[in-house]
């Protein structure tokens, strides 16, 4: 296994058991003034300390379990319920189905009085051009 990307250039081709007792200088990132703040702050001197330490297993732990974790039956039944609430919001957002008749959409949308009828497009139509020459015979 090559761990040559994680560890300083100091400790490249060394054997676990050494690394594991090497100073925490020797991960790769973490400067000898890291390692000092990590030694004042957890009293941890070597890489096995660190990854012995509770709070490392831990948070570990727990990142490790929260990919893994499902919603509370409880979280569960309000986003179902919620996403029932959209739905009932949004209907028009569903696809038209193909037995509805409609195969295209003849009049562009902004010719079309939809408070009217916009069943009847064809008529909405022929009224705006209407107007359209009665307005040019002024």
């Amino acid at each position: 296994m090559n761990i040559d990307t994680v560890v300083d250039k100091d400790y490249l081709g060394k054997c676990f058991r050494d690394l594991a007792d090497a100073p925490l200088s020797a991960l790769r990132g973490v400067s000898v003034k890291d390692a000092k703040a990590l030694q004042q702050a957890f009293g941890v001197s070597t890489i096995r300390e660190l990854a012995n330490l509770n709070f490392v297993k831990w948070a570990s732990a727990i990142a490790t379990l929260a990919d893994e974790e499902q919603m509370a039956p409880e979280e569960k039944a309000k986003e179902t319920l919620l996403d029932d609430a959209v739905e009932m919001t949004f209907p028009a957002s569903d696809p038209i189905s193909v037995d509805s008749g409609i195969t295209r959409i003849e009049v562009p949308p902004e010719k079309v009085d939809a408070q009217t009828d916009h069943q009847h497009a064809g008529k909405v139509e022929e009224s705006t051009e209407s107007g359209k020459e009665a307005a040019t015979a002024h």
